[in-house]
């Protein structure tokens, strides 16, 4: 997912669109730090208050006291000045994301078929993700097959048909109601018979009876270890930012229930819950692959933590 030919005018571009999307984070931690600071100093008061404003931004209370007590460790001029706390706290922010930052490899392994299982609660863009990986991939010359493994939702196998069609992937699919795990397994033997680079399979995201998603996850994951014991390669779970908190508890439950190896934020352009990317990485430490602005297959890249922390506290 690596796009070494990228031009400066497209990733400007790119930036462009993730400071517009995270505007509203963006918009509420920069005005609630011009605030606060507004003839103060920096002292334990106004400390105290810029931890609350990163709790209701959603990084989380651990990481917010974290980067209060290393904000409160800088020096600073007597007066602080709202944008030296930003940039300062953009820093910090960017060292904490910069471990987690690592793009999602479409490389075979060891001469077979990648296989990518992505997971996630419905709603969350997750058929959609695996139509603007596949376009991505496509377009740097990898062969993708895409497995329509949500076979409860007739339109998630209808919209896994369009993203086939458009990015020239092989679609695996079967009737609604269908056996999730005899696709799959389908999938992952045409993939290598047509020595496909990639395998992306979808799969439902009922959470109403966790018991019966545990199961048919797991079932998943055992048949395709018939053909194979080192697949999946990766587990994707798919995150929607405007969930905010309840981000943490998908992350805790689909950790309950498969191997989550990396995630997936969507949707930060309609959230002011972008800070929820700094509380994940925090507390648990999987790798971000990649965030979504937009619905053009071009508003999912790679998470760069840099660029996000800037955009994040409105920095250009």
């Amino acid at each position: 997912m690596t796009e070494p030919s990228e031009t400066t005018g497209e990733k400007r571009g790119w930036f462009g669109r993730l400071k517009s999307g995270l505007s509203k984070s963006a918009n509420r931690l920069s005005d609630g730090i011009g605030s606060i600071l507004t003839d103060r100093r920096l002292d334990a008061a106004a400390l105290g208050e810029i931890e609350d404003l990163l709790i209701t931004a959603d990084l989380g209370p651990a990481t917010a006291m974290r980067l209060t007590e290393q904000l409160g460790s800088r020096r600073f001029p007597r007066e602080a000045d709202a944008d030296a706390v930003r940039g300062a706290l953009a820093e910090d922010i960017a060292a904490l994301l910069e471990p987690v930052a690592r793009p999602l490899s479409g490389e075979p392994v060891d001469g077979h078929t990648r296989v990518i299982l992505v997971v996630g609660v419905n709603g969350t863009g997750k058929t959609t993700t695996i139509g603007k990986l596949a376009q991505q991939f496509s377009a740097e010359g990898k062969r993708v097959v895409l497995a329509a493994g949500d076979t409860f939702r007739a339109a998630a196998i209808e919209q896994l048909g369009l993203w086939g069609e458009r990015t020239g992937a092989t679609v695996i699919s079967g009737g609604a109601g269908s056996d999730p795990a005899a696709l799959a397994f389908d999938a992952l033997n045409r993939a290598r018979a047509e020595r496909a680079d990639i395998l992306l399979i979808d799969t439902a995201g009922r959470l109403h009876n966790k018991a019966d998603l545990m199961a048919e996850l797991s079932k998943i994951v055992r048949v395709l270890r018939k053909i194979d014991a080192k697949v999946p390669h990766d587990c994707l779970l798919v995150l929607d930012a405007t969930t905010g908190q309840n981000a943490y508890a998908q992350v805790e439950t689909f950790k309950q229930l498969v191997d989550v190896s990396g995630l997936v934020v969507t949707k930060l352009d309609g959230s002011a819950r972008g800070g929820v990317i700094v509380g994940l990485a925090d507390r648990f430490g999987l790798p971000i692959h990649a965030i979504g602005v937009g619905e053009g297959a071009d508003d999912l890249r790679p998470f760069d933590a840099t660029q996000f922390a800037r955009s994040l506290l409105g920095l250009g």
